[in-house]
Parts: structure tokens; C-alpha cells; sequence
């Protein structure tokens, strides 16, 4: 496509231009930074050369060929900043124009006297523009906006004007759009700093830009948006003393998301006005790279606000700006998501346990709930609620339950935990919102109401998920050891129908620490210290500890027999009674009858077992471990269809 650059307009960019929009070519894209990509171009507008640095969110138009070597590209949104006593331009938007193109001009590195030269040269000296192509960008200083005509889309290849009757173009292909600038509204400083005298350098007003083009490049800024969590208060202790901190999340129109946080005696300043849904004009703060192990939000910086910062609220409501953003991923999807992962869901719920105590590490008790979701993937999943999540609105959901009626809830900022097979939990910026008012709730409403109820689900918690579809695999007690499984870098995940043919009764359960250690349960051994019990993991003696099965049985189908161990849940679903139930049996009541019929109920049951096959070491011996992750009663319903799918499928061979 035909083309012109925009003369001298790096010159007038290192003299403060924010606003032209000139068109420049890529003549070189460089790679730099070692923790943090960053992409380095050599830009000319046919008279000037000088670099110019490319915001990381654009990084994919070059990782994708969007822009290259030789490009034509119009800089939408860019300033220029003193980097090291050098200016240079860095980049927050722009378009292609041209993908391949030639070297236009004969540009000079860009120098400094330049620009003191341009400020001397009177406008109608300025040189005219390179033509290339009967291509002409405009020229922002002689274009007479008043004046300058009506272009007629009838006919493309005429343009008039109020006085000078009617030009035709030769070639009307040769017209092309005109990239005029569109000026963004300055943003309006606090009514304080009105009628106050002249404004000062460093109080001129700040562009309003998004939140996805800040970079700590920059020197004014301000952006609008919405807030959309509040963290707590919270106070700490380090080696300079006492301090308090809190943030909060902000959102804008442009889908941009960012963390504001404030210490000490900023958070005096700000932390009563911020109030979730709000929308504020926020400026004068500082970048710094976000902390990823706490700030979950897909931005690379966090903004410190500082006491030259002004947050203002926006007393009218901007419906441009969303009330909150989700990246909802299906329940089955959570199945592959690494552990300590953020994640957004929408569920129905289908069931609530009761709340109950935890006493973690540091002696604190705290609340937790455990409910279980389900959506149309064909899979449910457990969410965990810690804290104030189990009284509010754990609570409200348990007597929704309750009463039968079954609520679309949506979780924003879950975390993922393997501990014990693929679950979700709350952690301080989780947000929970029950019967939401979106696309998603309704459809997943409307799924759940004609028959999603029923349907059939299989739950990813529990250690099902770990080996995705191989969980679904069915395989013969035989085919365990004759196909070596184990044995490879990853654990192999099978379905095993057999019968319970032997349990260790001496050995079923061991006692354990019910401490938490952050956000899970310890469960390591306990022992006995007079009438307390010791943990050497958490060095804490406690007055009471937990039960936990540890059960060893023996496992047969028509093929050969094997052992595999089951834990605690797995161990309830087998024997049908907390392990603490039974031990009180055997050691505390030593009814032996009975507890000998609860064991004797269970042998020559048939399950269907999900199995985790993983080779550890023994000491100095390597051994294949085969756990019980879940045990089923078996439908048969299910296994006689999928039995018939294993003979039809051997026919079509």
C-alpha cells in the first residue's frame, strides 16, 4: 500500500508531541533483558533516527510477524521519557500500516541540536514530505481543519471543498485513509488545584490512559477505573519496625486489571474512601514489578501509592467500565491446571458440609466448609472455604441446600490444590458470588433445570484428576504387573473392578496432627506425650489429634490379586465409618465382636477401584506402591455399556 512518513516528527516527539500520531518505519527490532523480554526498535520517519521502546503488552505483534524489520507503523499512544540522561521513545500502542516495505528516506541518527534547530525553522521552511507511492500522510501543522473539505464516499475519486469547487483525483486507488489524530481528554485535576495561579511543571494535568499501557517509563499518568476487591487491613513487624498495609484491585474499561497498594500512612489516607464497585481517578503513584507469589492479576506491575498521590472519586457511574472480569474455565479443565494456579469457576452448587474448627500452625483457630460443584463438562470438583467465607456465605449456601434448592455460584480467584487430587480453595482476594446476573449463570441455570441435575458427573478432587483421561482407563489386576505399570517418570492411573478379599485389621489407622500449614491440614503422625501428643513436623504438642485409615488390603479379580493401600477417604468409603468410630471400638470399648463384623461385612465386596500406580523406594528396594484413590460400589448398569462398547469396538477392528 502506498505510504509516507511524517517528517521531524521525532523531533517533535522528544519535544513533548503526545498527540500527532505520525506514521515511522521499524528500521531494526532488537531483544533485550534477561528476567524480563523487552523488544528494542530502530524507528525513522525519513529525516531522524532513534530508538524506541516497545510496551511489554505489545510484545506478541512482534512474536506473532504483526510487526518486523522494514514495517510502516502509526503510533497510536507513546511519550518520551529520559532513561540514563538519554531520551527515548517508548511505545504504548500503534498500528501496522505496511508489513514489508522498503527503506524510505535517507534518515540521521537523531541529536539533541536538532531539536533546538527545529524550534528556530518557521513553519513554511519545514521540509515537505518524502512521497513514495502518490501516498501522503497528513501534516498536522498546515492542515486547515476548518477549511479542508468534505471527502465524497459516492465517489471516491473526488474531494470539495466550500470555495474551490470540486478536485479530482487521477487515480482514485490512490486515496487512502487519513490517520488524523484523536486527541484524548486531559485528565482534570482535584478542584483544589484550580484557580490557584499558574500551574506549575510538575502539576500539569495527566492523560487519563489504560491501565494495560502503564510502565514505569512514564512521568504523568492517571487512570479511571473501577475497584473491584478490597483486601483487609492487615499489620506486620520487621527488622524497621511496626507497619500496616492494604490493597485493592482495579478494573477498566479497556479490560486492563492492576493492584494499588498502600503502606502506613498512605493506608490512613486511603484505606476508609476505597469502597468495592467504586469508581476513582487515580495518579501520581509509583510502578514496581508485581510480586507474583500474592498479586494473581495478569499485569506485570503494581502501583504504591505514595503521598503526593490523589485517588478522586467519580460520583457519576461510567457504565463503559464492567462491575468485574472472569476467565471462567470448565470444571474438567481444572483436571490439567498446575497446582497454586488462580483460577475463575462457575458451578452449581450440589452439596454443603457442615462448618468446622481448624486449629492452624500459629495456634489460631480458623473456619473451614466444604462444598462440591458441578457443571456441564461432566465433572464436579470440591471448593474449599476458609475464614469468613464459612459463615457468610457458606452459610447462606448450606440453607439453600437445605431446602432443595440448588444455587449457581461463581468463584473469582480460586486456588488450585493437588494435595489430595484437583481441588479449588479460598484465599483473601477470592470472591464468591451466589445466583450472579450474567450469560453464564443463566445458561448453566437453564442446563441444571432440564436435566443437568441428573446427569451423570465425576469429581476431579480426590487425586482423580492427576492423570486426566488415564484415569478412566480400565485395566485386570494382571495387566498391572505384566504392563509394568509405574515403573515410568510419571504415576499411571487405572480403573480396577475386583473384590475385597483380605484387611489388615491390626494396622487400619494412625493418629494424626490436625494442625494446618497454610491452607492444608499437617496429618503427619503424632505420638503420645503423656496426655498430650507431640508433632515433630510442627515441634507443637496438642491436647487432642485426629484419626486418620491408613488400610491395607488385598484386592482380587478373575485375573490374580494385589495389595494396595487407601487412605482416609478412600478408607471411609470401604469400612463406611470414620476411622476415629473405629478405633474407639477396638481400643477404647474393645468390643471386638462388633468390630470384627464391620471388617468381615467389607471382605468379598466388589468396587470399582481408582488406582494410582507409582514405584517408590524402600530403603535400598525399589517397589511399586498401588494406592486406592476412590472405591465405588459398582453400577452395573454403567459397566454392562461399557463393556458392550469394548465388544463393539472389537468388531469394527
Amino acid at each position: 500500500m502506498p505510504v509516507n512518513l511524517t517528517p521531524n516528527s521525532i523531533s517533535l516527539i522528544n519535544g513533548g508531541d503526545v498527540n500527532s500520531k505520525p506514521l515511522v518505519q521499524v528500521m531494526d527490532i532488537k531483544l533485550i533483558g534477561s528476567t524480563q523480554e523487552r523488544y528494542r526498535f530502530l524507528i525513522s520517519d525519513s529525516v531522524s533516527t532513534q530508538h524506541a521502546m516497545l510496551a511489554t503488552q505489545l510484545n506478541d505483534r512482534v512474536k506473532t510477524g504483526q510487526v518486523k524489520k522494514g514495517s510502516v507503523v502509526q503510533l497510536i499512544d507513546y511519550i518520551c521519557s529520559t532513561v540514563q540522561n538519554r531520551k527515548i521513545i517508548v511505545v504504548l500502542n500503534m498500528e501496522t500500516i505496511i508489513l514489508d516495505c522498503e527503506l524510505i528516506g535517507n534518515p540521521k541518527i537523531f541529536s539533541e541540536s536538532e531539536l533546538t534547530a527545529q524550534k528556530t525553522i518557521p513553519s513554511n521552511n519545514l521540509p515537505q514530505p518524502v512521497r513514495v507511492n502518490n501516498y501522503s500522510a497528513p501534516n498536522s501543522g498546515t492542515f486547515n481543519l476548518q477549511n479542508s473539505g468534505t471527502f465524497n464516499s459516492q465517489n471516491p475519486g473526488s474531494f470539495s471543498t466550500p470555495n474551490s469547487g470540486t478536485f479530482r483525483a487521477p487515480n482514485a486507488g490512490s486515496i487512502v485513509r487519513s490517520f488524523q489524530p484523536t486527541v484524548q481528554p486531559p485528565y482534570q485535576p482535584p478542584p483544589n488545584f484550580r484557580n490557584h495561579g499558574p500551574i506549575l511543571k510538575n502539576e500539569a494535568p495527566a492523560r487519563i490512559i489504560p491501565i494495560a499501557a502503564l510502565n514505569p517509563y512514564q512521568g504523568r499518568w492517571a487512570i479511571k477505573a473501577r475497584v473491584t476487591a478490597k483486601g483487609d487491613l492487615r499489620r506486620y513487624n520487621n527488622a524497621r519496625g511496626d507497619g500496616k498495609v492494604f490493597s485493592f484491585d482495579l478494573l477498566d474499561s479497556d479490560g486492563g486489571e492492576i493492584r494499588v497498594t498502600c503502606f502506613n500512612a498512605v493506608v490512613d489516607r486511603f484505606y476508609e474512601i476505597i469502597e468495592v464497585g467504586r469508581v476513582y481517578l487515580i495518579s501520581k503513584g509509583s510502578l514496581k514489578p508485581a510480586q507474583k507469589n500474592f498479586n494473581h492479576l495478569k499485569n506485570e506491575w503494581e502501583i504504591f501509592l505514595e503521598a503526593t498521590s490523589t485517588v478522586d472519586l467519580c460520583t457519576e457511574e461510567d457504565d463503559s467500565i464492567p462491575k468485574q472480569q472472569f476467565s471462567f474455565r470448565h470444571i474438567s479443565e481444572i483436571e490439567s491446571a498446575e497446582n497454586n494456579s488462580i483460577v475463575d469457576v462457575i458451578g452449581i452448587v450440589i452439596s454443603v458440609n457442615p462448618s468446622v474448627p481448624i486449629l492452624r500452625k500459629n495456634g489460631m483457630e480458623t473456619q473451614r466448609r466444604i462444598l462440591n460443584l458441578k457443571d456441564t463438562s461432566g465433572r464436579s470438583v470440591e471448593l474449599t472455604l476458609w475464614g469468613d467465607f464459612c459463615n457468610k456465605e457458606g452459610q447462606k449456601l448450606q440453607e439453600m441446600v437445605d431446602v432443595g434448592f440448588f444455587p449457581v455460584l461463581s468463584v473469582k480467584s480460586g486456588k488450585v490444590n493437588d494435595f489430595s487430587g484437583k481441588s479449588i480453595g479460598t484465599i483473601p482476594s477470592t470472591q464468591l458470588f451466589i445466583n450472579p446476573d450474567f450469560a453464564e449463570a443463566h445458561e448453566l441455570r437453564e442446563w441444571f433445570d432440564s436435566g443437568g441435575k441428573n446427569a451423570a458427573t465425576v469429581s476431579i478432587s480426590r487425586e482423580i484428576a492427576a492423570g486426566g483421561a488415564k484415569n478412566e482407563i480400565h485395566k485386570t489386576v494382571s495387566q498391572i504387573k505384566n504392563e509394568g505399570l509405574g515403573r515410568s517418570e510419571k504415576p499411571d492411573w487405572v480403573t480396577v473392578r475386583a473384590f475385597i478379599t483380605f484387611i489388615k485389621s491390626d494396622s487400619f489407622c494412625y493418629t494424626a496432627c490436625p494442625l494446618m500449614i497454610g491452607d492444608r491440614q499437617c496429618n503427619k503422625k503424632v505420638t503420645q506425650s503423656g496426655n498430650r501428643w507431640q508433632c515433630d513436623r510442627c515441634n507443637q504438642e496438642i491436647d487432642e489429634c485426629d484419626y486418620r485409615y491408613l488400610l491395607q488390603a488385598q484386592i482380587q479379580d478373575q485375573t490374580g490379586l494385589t495389595w494396595v493401600t487407601a487412605f482416609q477417604e478412600s478408607g471411609e468409603e470401604i469400612l463406611g465409618c470414620p476411622a476415629k468410630e473405629l478405633y474407639m471400638l477396638k481400643y477404647e470399648l474393645q468390643d471386638d465382636v462388633r468390630f470384627g463384623e464391620i471388617i468381615r461385612s467389607r471382605v468379598f465386596n466388589q468396587y470399582l477401584f481408582r488406582l494410582k500406580i507409582k514405584e517408590e523406594l524402600y530403603g535400598d528396594e525399589q517397589r511399586v506402591k498401588i494406592t486406592v484413590i476412590r472405591a465405588d460400589q459398582v453400577n452395573y448398569s454403567s459397566e454392562s455399556r461399557y463393556l458392550l462398547d469394548l465388544i463393539s469396538k472389537s468388531f469394527r477392528k
